[in-house]
């Protein structure tokens, strides 16, 4: 569907206010700044998204809501926000979590045990569903045999571009029936239930920094990682951004560590070279 073809999408909506060019426009200043790809059938998402901030800016239109946000990086940010997608829900993909306790956290049991560091990152962690889950899973089910680990050099980082959903998982304050897809046996020790609102343990966030990060841009990160998890955001990117992203994930792993992905993506491209696919969208880089 090409943008003149719009009409119909936007009927009831005075072109004066927003049109098929706005939308385009806004298309490009996300795929710039987040690599999301807008199709023409998110048009009316776009409208019911950014409405309220174009008259929260006063813009009047979208015209001029896009000119504000090409020249106002602030406003800019919170448009991109508005436009992403944060669906996510605990234990999801449970796989990934069954893998990991099986074949990766015995490994690094052994590396706490012998006073090596530990590294891990949730990349687009959104609300901190994911973060959690993972965290909840290496600290395991007894909370007398997860002191080595509490008190050695472990750290989890989870970023988001985001900043409502980074304070929310920050927060780690959650609906307790959220929590159920995670096993009891997990869940019981590391979280602390209070009616129908349940918090993370002080001791599973103490491992956990939040930060903000769009995986677009720079990453500050100063030490190789043992394990990744990336899922379900390369799902909004075009394929080249995907390539690019599989590559620097692939190469900010230490060597025999894991990368996680989305259930309907793939570690294509360069990465290929670097990484050996063990598990239903579960990979290894290779050893040195």
């Amino acid at each position: 569907m090409l943008a003149e073809d719009l009409s119909g999408a936007l009927a009831g909506i005075s072109p004066g206010v927003y049109s098929a060019r706005d939308f385009e426009a806004i298309s490009a200043i996300v795929y710039r700044g987040a690599g999301i790809v807008l199709p023409p059938s998110k048009a009316m998402l776009v409208y019911s998204r950014l409405a309220p901030m174009v008259r929260d800016t006063n813009c009047g239109t979208f015209a001029n809501y896009v000119e504000k946000i090409e020249h106002d990086a602030a406003e800019r940010t919170r448009a991109i926000e508005a436009l992403t997608t944060n669906h996510t829900f605990f234990y999801r993909e449970a796989h990934h979590f069954e893998h990991f306790a099986a074949e990766v956290r015995p490994e690094l049991l052994q590396r706490i045990a012998a006073r090596e560091p530990v590294r891990m990152w949730s990349a687009a962690c959104s609300s901190g569903e994911e973060v959690w889950s993972l965290v909840l899973t290496l600290l395991g089910p007894d909370r007398a045999a997860a002191r080595p680990i509490l008190g050695s050099d472990t750290l989890v980082l989870a970023t988001d571009l985001a900043s409502h959903v980074i304070a929310k998982a920050n927060a780690a304050n959650y609906a307790a029936s959220d929590l159920e897809p995670i096993p009891a046996e997990l869940r019981t020790p590391w979280t602390e239930v209070r009616g129908a609102t349940a918090q993370i343990s002080f001791e599973a966030r103490n491992l956990v920094r939040f930060k903000l990060l769009n995986l677009l841009g720079e990453w500050p990160l100063s030490r190789p990682f043992d394990v990744i998890f990336c899922r379900n955001v390369m799902i909004y990117f075009d394929q080249p951004t995907k390539e690019r992203l599989v590559a620097r994930l692939a190469a900010q792993l230490r060597p025999g560590g894991f990368l996680y992905i989305g259930h309907s993506e793939r570690a294509t491209g360069p990465a290929e070279r670097e990484l050996v696919q063990v598990g239903p969208t579960i990979y290894q880089r290779r050893a040195a």
